[in-house]
């Protein structure tokens, strides 16, 4: 039987109040990429060692309950030989493990991906417990463009998303159910708002149909913003009343939360609208943030690789945690970011 009280205990837990989720759980060719924007090479004391600059930043846990972890990373042990889910637990940071295999090409559907992953799924997420993961992470891509998304897509990566989660729970894990609206493309914010309630109705319909339990769950969704190359941009506030009408025509107030992507904005882009967000409330959820890039970049662009500058890195990352966490009281402002 599934321990629904564990479940809500830890899905309540992700979204605390003043706390949100680092993703930190990038895939042997992200991590790559991002480490040859600062010219070092991705090998394993490399990865080690800016995980574990991130990891233990004083005083992080005061603005993230959980991190999301890769494979790799969760196997992973700190240059003192403690496991870096064991440091995170330390510190009352939650880990957290991303289980899907990558989206592969959909037949006959060209530009539309699904997720793979469910083969082996149930005997990987009874091994990741035993590791010390209290929830799991899936992603579905669904991309805007001439006729696409499909409906076909859309069911697909919905089925596929609901599966995983039932199985997370089977095995006493808390699912994150990530459907990605892609920011690619040149789209207006109106087509990105149809696209992601369509989205999220048919997730939600495939959750019901396989009793995922609601409580026991969080929704990591994208906000509603125009396509990158979009000629017509929109303001912030414009973003935030977009995604919080949708959502609250998708999300049934049993979710506990909602963590967004940054999904390539900008870190202080990825703050604004999640502030804006939380002003508007009192919401039916917790909204809070499951950042990687926004989280991370700056970050990243300080260490550069090199131990003299753990400290700097550091306190930019402090920093940036910081600022998402008065995001979720609508309380940050621009003259945080002058401060630091």
């Amino acid at each position: 039987m599934v321990n629904t009280q564990e479940l809500e205990t830890v899905a309540r837990g992700m979204v605390a109040k003043g706390k949100g989720i680092l993703a930190a759980d990038e895939s042997m060719g992200t991590i790559k990429r991002r480490f040859d924007s600062i010219k070092i090479e991705s090998n394993e004391d490399n990865r080690r060692a800016y995980r574990e600059m991130l990891f233990t930043t004083k005083g992080i846990e005061e603005s993230i309950s959980g991190v999301i972890l890769f494979d790799e990373t969760l196997r992973t042990k700190a240059s003192d030989g403690t496991p870096f889910a064991q440091l995170l637990s330390g510190k009352g940071i939650m880990p957290g493990i991303k289980v899907d295999k990558g989206p592969v090409d959909i037949p006959n559907f060209p530009g539309e991906v699904v997720t793979e992953g469910l083969d082996g799924l149930r005997a990987r997420l009874k091994e990741y417990k035993e590791l010390g993961a209290k929830f799991a992470k899936w992603r579905a891509v669904i991309s805007i463009g001439d006729g696409i998304p499909t409906y076909t897509c859309l069911e697909l990566n919905a089925e596929a998303l609901a599966r995983y989660a039932a199985l997370c729970q089977e095995a006493g894990i808390v699912p994150i159910v990530e459907p990605e609206v892609l920011l690619d493309g040149s789209h207006t914010i109106e087509r990105a708002h149809e696209v992601t309630e369509h989205t999220l109705k048919v997730t939600f319909t495939q959750l019901f149909l396989q009793r995922v339990y609601l409580e026991g769950m969080i929704l990591k969704p994208s906000m509603v913003v125009p396509g990158k190359d979009s000629p017509k941009k929109a303001n912030v506030e414009e973003v935030a009343e977009r995604t919080i009408r949708c959502l609250k025509r998708t999300v049934p107030a049993a979710v506990p939360g909602i963590a967004f992507l940054s999904g390539g904005q900008s870190a202080e882009s990825a703050t604004e609208h999640l502030n804006a967000m939380n002003a508007m409330g009192p919401l039916p959820w917790e909204v809070t943030f499951s950042y990687a890039r926004a989280l991370q970049d700056p970050a990243l662009k300080a260490w550069k690789g090199d131990p003299g500058n753990i400290g700097a890195a550091q306190k930019i990352f402090y920093h940036r945690a910081k600022c998402n966490s008065a995001a979720r009281s609508g309380s940050y402002n621009k003259q945080m970011e002058a401060a630091a």
